[in-house]
């Protein structure tokens, strides 16, 4: 019996070794169990992404709930996290069930539990169902036409559903009238149905059908999109560029020259145009890894923020019981007031494109508007793949403050919410977390430009390396 944890979003594993119809199954029994302790009319929408046998998972999971009792509303082909989500709230189920593994490799696929309120279910449910999973649960012997004719199975277009929802929120004839051209990558993930039809001026990459994504991680950063890149820069008709991760709820931005806009700047923007110019109001919530830029930019609207743990469903939490301007997470996750609690690459997307469209200002002309504010600055991250005995080396070095000096920069202070910040001076610091879900440590640094950050994250890795 293989045990089965959820990390910091879902439960994810290698196809066919631990993640497998028997063990999703499994999942999906103590999923059904929780769903009807929680609920006295128990519903499910499940949907999958574009991954290796997403479909045959996704059936698996309907299985499980039509055998258990659960009325289960059943995608029709590939959608994104949000449209789950979105499917959810608009359906009213008690949960969500989504088959990805969102930006792991390849061989990698996964189990999201979402809950009816349209986000990620919080981390006290995901402890619940993780006590229930059964050591063993056979796959029920039945299919979904026979589900379906039972009254347990319905079909639902959760495209349809969200691409209403997004007619109903946006000026798309603004956005798509203004003149504005710009590159798409979906990474061969979820998103590239949804664009084609939102994005009428885009010239699309990668937005066809590869269940291995080429070999490569469906992670919306730079490493992982120089086609994009380059793209942009060959093209000077192509103002941006946007990019969603392999289910879509995360997102990476280009320039009009080419280079990479991150999450940080990507936040900053968000809560410039939210709050200075369609006058939102609400705290501000972000993870542990973001940039600090975000504190001095709400100090200076005068807005609440708070810094969670790592994974969006403690931000989530706060969505649900607070109101919350934005939230968002290092990672490229971002979810804003008026739609779901839910990160959506799309919707971020379609938020800046209408910033850009109404103020005819390209994205580094409204990055300096935010820079006058905040102050400049370069964040980025590396990945350092190592031995296990040498992570957990570092880490318990890192446990007992046992790093006061990287090289020439002196350790100031020490935060240790998740992972440990450290903070070199008022305006760089460098942190070290150990992933959650992948054989890896990864450091992240910000400073005042790109010089000084590429030299702090070379200082830390030589001296991890070290160890």
């Amino acid at each position: 019996m293989i045990p089965i944890k959820f990390g910091t979003d879902g439960w994810r594993a290698i196809i066919a070794q631990e993640f497998t119809t028997d063990n999703v199954a499994r999942v999906s029994k103590a999923t059904a169990d929780w769903i009807k302790n929680t609920s006295a009319q128990p519903s499910v929408v499940i949907g999958h992404d574009c991954r290796f046998a997403g479909a045959l998972f996704a059936e698996t999971a309907a299985k499980v709930f039509c055998a258990e009792g659960v009325l289960v509303y059943m995608a029709k082909g590939f959608v994104s996290t949000p449209m789950v989500s979105f499917g959810a709230f608009t359906l009213k189920t008690t949960a969500g069930v989504v088959i990805t593994a969102s930006h792991n490799p390849p061989s990698y696929n996964g189990f999201k539990l979402k809950s009816g309120y349209g986000g990620p279910t919080i981390p006290e449910d995901i402890a619940l169902v993780e006590n229930m999973i059964p050591d063993t649960y056979p796959v029920p012997d039945t299919d979904l036409a026979t589900c379906e004719k039972q009254g347990l199975l319905k079909w639902v277009d959760l495209e349809n559903m969200y691409y209403d929802h997004v007619v109903k929120s946006f000026d798309l004839d603004t956005i798509n009238n203004s003149g504005m051209r710009m590159g798409y990558d979906a990474m061969f993930g979820a998103g590239q149905s949804i664009a084609r039809r939102i994005f009428k001026n885009m010239v699309a990459l990668h937005c066809d059908d590869n269940p291995g994504f080429h070999g490569q991680a469906p992670e919306p950063i730079h490493r992982n999109l120089t086609e994009l890149s380059n793209l942009i820069k060959n093209d000077p008709s192509l103002l941006c560029g946007l990019a969603n991760d392999g289910d879509a709820d995360r997102i990476g931005m280009y320039d009009e020259n080419g280079n990479f806009v991150d999450s940080h700047h990507i936040i900053l923007l968000l809560i410039h145009y939210l709050h200075q110019y369609k006058k939102y109001t609400g705290k501000v919530v972000i993870a542990f890894s973001v940039s600090e830029k975000v504190k001095r930019l709400c100090e200076h609207y005068g807005l609440d923020y708070e810094v969670t743990k790592i994974g969006f469903k403690y931000i989530c939490g706060k969505m649900v019981t607070e109101d919350v301007l934005l939230g968002g997470e290092e990672s490229g996750g971002i979810a804003v007031k008026g739609h779901t609690p839910e990160r959506d690459g799309i919707w971020c997307g379609l938020l800046l494109l209408e910033f850009m469209a109404k103020t005819g200002k390209n994205l580094n002309q409204l990055i300096d508007e935010v820079y006058q504010i905040t102050g400049s600055f370069v964040f980025d991250r590396v990945d350092l793949h190592i031995t296990d005995a040498l992570k957990n080396t570092i880490m318990d070095i890192c446990a007992r403050d046992g790093f006061t000096q990287f090289g020439n920069y002196t350790v100031q202070r020490v935060e240790k919410l998740d992972g440990f910040k450290f903070h070199l001076s008022d305006n760089s610091w460098v942190m070290i977390r150990a992933s959650g879900t992948e054989p890896l440590l990864r450091v992240y640094s910000e400073s005042p430009n790109r010089t000084e950050t590429d030299t702090i994250l070379e200082t830390v890795k030589q001296v991890l390396l070290a160890q």
